[in-house]
């Protein structure tokens, strides 16, 4: 069994939610010597997440945004985590009804992702500056 392992350095994204998958792809070139295997990406903040959706129609990615938005509201009251402002608090909650690891299955040199699926950054900050995740493939 091989296993790589880097990091991946993402610039900062304005709040919203990104397609990553090439970046991804772009940072581990062995992937392509990995016959079958698992490929782990881990996002090392708390304001920011990981998930894979639709990558065809940038409305997804919009209607995800607006969704989360209506359902995890900024400046409520019964937040106590107020000292970084009114996104912070509202990020950290989103982060954690997604994602801060996902897994996906290598065949073949590839990602075995479905026709429409890509890997999305999802930034829940204002300004939450540049992201760092953690890569590890293993496999054949």
């Amino acid at each position: 069994m091989k296993i790589f392992q880097t990091n991946l350095n993402l610039p900062a994204f304005p709040r919203g939610y990104h397609l990553i998958t090439s970046a991804i792809v772009d940072a581990l070139p062995e992937i392509t010597t990995i016959e079958a295997g698992m490929l782990n990406v881990f996002i090392k903040h708390t304001s920011a997440s990981l998930t894979i959706n639709e990558d065809a129609d940038p409305d997804v990615r919009r209607d995800l945004e607006q969704y989360m938005d209506r359902v995890v509201k900024e400046n409520e009251p019964y937040y106590q985590h107020v000292l970084e402002g009114s996104d912070d608090m509202p990020a950290h909650i989103k982060s954690s009804l997604l994602d801060t690891s996902i897994n996906m299955p290598i065949t073949k040199g590839r990602l075995n992702l479905g026709t429409w699926q890509g890997v999305y950054l999802c930034e829940h900050r204002n300004n939450g500056g540049s992201r760092q995740l953690v890569l590890t493939l293993q496999g054949t």
